[in-house]
């Protein structure tokens, strides 16, 4: 395999580090290497925000197995991304220059606004032009990101700290019982930040068709059992997160994790996941549909294009 040809992106997030490598004149997107190391820094997050050492280990350690994967396969054009659970801890800036020492790969911060962006990318490029305007929702760990648009870049693009990690600590959610007064209170707040967030747009934005990018609102779909008829997507309406709150609420995580589309690693979160997907569904109404490529896939667009993948690289802290 050629190096020159070919472009990867290493992605560290809350639960793994994935390698995904193109070609740039292969298939769209169809990965020539494709590598992943499980992580759990959600367990390794200390009270103030800080990623104890056993976490930024399993970060080094992770980095160091994609980066031998890719000299191996000869790849040397290899973008290391960190998303918000390293982008976000306290000690940031020692992890990242503990990986760089240690690996030789620099892991590399884009805004919360750049990923909704890369991802409203992802979704167009799946969908194509001929999907008419699209609002592109993504729930992760630490943020949530919002991008609309009727082209290939988004014409709109929020990112706001409502992620399904986020918010479990911060309402209090990882515990086998709940409080439904908890869930009421982050249900209130999420649809006030969401709805401040987007202003004057909720009425156009309506009328676009609703597009989902994130495992949170895919494992949702999955739970609600509703595909498309005569495609493989799946949908998800309001309706049927409302359903299923109450149900998840009722369900210590271990249990949760039993169900349909919902990953161990994630079952604590998918509680408030669920309900941070409700109040994005109760303000731009829906249903959603899901789209199985995120930001990973709309940075490796970026990149594989000359002009925007020299502006992403010079955008990237």
């Amino acid at each position: 395999m050629s190096g020159s040809g070919t472009v990867g992106v290493l992605d560290v997030g809350c639960f793994s580090a994935r390698l995904r490598c193109v070609d740039r004149a292969g298939a769209a997107l169809e990965p020539v290497v494709n590598h992943k190391t499980r992580l759990r820094l959600d367990r390794s997050l200390d009270a103030t925000g800080r990623l104890r050492d056993e976490g930024v280990d399993a970060v080094v350690s992770a980095v160091r197995s994609a980066a031998e994967v890719a000299r191996r396969n000869e790849v040397t054009d290899v973008f290391g991304l960190a998303t918000s659970s390293i982008r976000d801890a306290r000690n940031a800036e020692e992890i990242r220059s503990r990986v760089r020492d240690e690996t030789g790969i620099g892991l590399r911060f884009l805004s919360g606004v750049q990923e909704a962006g890369l991802s409203y990318r992802a979704a167009r490029a799946w969908f194509g032009s001929e999907a008419g305007p699209l609002a592109v929702l993504d729930i992760g760990g630490g943020t949530v990101e919002l991008a609309a648009g009727r082209g290939m870049h988004a014409e709109f693009a929020r990112s706001l700290r409502l992620g399904a990690r986020e918010t479990t600590r911060r309402w209090r959610l990882d515990t086998d019982r709940p409080s439904g007064h908890a869930l009421d209170a982050l249900r209130d707040d999420a649809v006030e930040r969401v709805l401040a967030a987007v202003g004057d747009e909720v009425p156009r934005l309506r009328e676009f068709r609703t597009v989902g990018c994130s495992k949170v609102l895919r494992q949702l779909a999955v739970l609600a059992g509703r595909r498309r008829k005569g495609t493989k997507s799946r949908e998800l309406h309001v309706e049927d997160v409302r359903e299923w709150i109450p149900r998840l609420a009722a369900l210590p995580p271990a249990r949760r994790a039993e169900l349909p589309g919902i990953s161990r690693p994630r079952a604590r979160q998918s509680l408030a996941g669920a309900v941070v997907a409700e109040a994005l569904l109760t303000v731009f109404g829906g249903p959603v549909v899901t789209c199985p490529w995120s930001t990973t896939q709309g940075l490796l667009l970026a990149l594989m294009d000359e002009g925007t993948g020299e502006w992403v690289r010079s955008q990237a802290a």
